[in-house]
């Protein structure tokens, strides 16, 4: 795949190729052990201006959104691996700088936002032209570096692989952070019935003023508590779909409140770690678990991913959605905005911003 990126392919032969301009980027010259991560794990270093190849855009990043995944590439521990020194970072919006030949419809100063496979903490990346889109209108370039993974992820899950339909009960796990807002935003706008879980009643609060319509708290419990609240939450019948980006108990807890023919939505493993779920419970709740990789997805179907894309501006427009950034860091910080998120100190988008310095709401 002709993903631009930020590797030592790119800063070794793109940039000495390209001209006299200079950008910065948070680059991992080694793969880091397990966060706490520091000062030293990474360095912002300044490098010859990136040349984007045909089929790609050049952009000066205006920010760039924090994800797990980010946490860990930098390990060698995510499904792409690439070889130091590279940039993490999958989610950039900016402004348009230069267009490879053979790209159509997107031209200099185009305010733009886009995925890659790593690159984006930097103040330049080259975005393949298939996997960016406008700005919507309205939309500042924080929430737009926010919208296409968390958003994009939400909306594959809820619609394409979990068909949850209106007057259906959802369960967000993690319902506080980027891919769970979302979610619950996404599982409103369908009409459905949501109910959020997190870890406090700060996180809940930011959950209820998303559009949940039920909480709960799971902070301290062991399984046979979580299998109890979930229980209450979904009354007698269940949830008839869970988005779950956390793993670990909470999901088996879960899946044992699934309403029959359920829909158990894998999105990640947030808490670290990979359940072993017995599978006689899909069995006994005649019940689906089902894997969500949308970054595989919108390779392999564009034309749908665009789609959903398509749905999604249209619904920010409409009010039904919109990205919750509640913290941006500059690139100097990018060890202490990966820390944050891995720790949950933060609830809704963490971003990366070149030109700011840290604010937190």
């Amino acid at each position: 795949l002709s993903l631009a990126r930020l590797s030592s392919m790119s800063i070794m032969s793109r940039a000495l190729s390209s001209s006299a301009r200079t950008f910065r980027a948070v680059l991992c010259t080694k793969l880091v052990p397990p966060p706490p991560f520091t000062a030293e794990s990474f360095t912002v270093q300044t490098l010859p201006s990136l040349k984007p190849a045909k089929d790609e855009v050049l952009i000066q990043v205006k920010a760039a959104a924090v994800n797990f995944p980010d946490i860990l590439i930098v390990q060698g521990k995510y499904q792409f691996k690439p070889d130091p020194p590279f940039s993490p970072g999958a989610e950039v919006a900016g402004v348009v700088l230069e267009v490879g030949e053979d790209v159509k419809g997107v031209k200099p100063n185009d305010s733009v936002l886009g995925s890659i496979a790593w690159g984006g903490y930097a103040e330049q990346a080259c975005v393949p032209s298939n996997r960016l889109m406008p700005v919507p209108p309205g939309m500042g370039f924080a929430e737009a570096s926010s919208l296409l993974m968390a958003y994009g992820t939400a909306y594959h899950a809820l619609v394409d692989r979990g068909g949850l339909k209106a007057g259906e009960q959802l369960l967000v796990l993690g319902a506080s952070g980027g891919v769970g807002l979302a979610a619950v935003q996404i599982g409103k706008a369908l009409g459905a019935r949501v109910t959020a879980a997190a870890s406090t009643d700060e996180k809940l609060a930011l959950c209820k003023e998303n559009g949940a319509d039920a909480l709960v708290n799971y902070s301290g419990k062991d399984p046979k508590e979580l299998r109890a609240l979930f229980k209450e939450a979904g009354g007698k019948k269940g949830f008839d779909v869970t988005y779950d980006p956390v793993g670990g108990a909470y999901s088996e807890a879960a899946i044992r409140n699934a309403a029959w023919n359920g829909r158990h939505l894998v999105i990640g493993f947030a808490a670290g770690d990979i359940p072993q779920v017995p599978l006689n419970l899909a069995l006994l709740k005649g019940c689906s678990i089902v894997g969500v990789f949308w970054g595989q997805f919108s390779m392999l179907e564009p034309r749908k991913n665009a789609s959903n894309l398509t749905t999604l501006a249209k619904w920010y427009a409409e009010g039904l959605i919109k990205p919750t950034v509640t913290a941006t860091y500059p690139l100097e910080r990018a060890w202490e905005a990966m820390n944050d998120m891995v720790e949950r100190k933060v609830t809704g988008k963490v971003v990366l911003s070149p030109e700011a310095g840290t604010s937190k709401l």
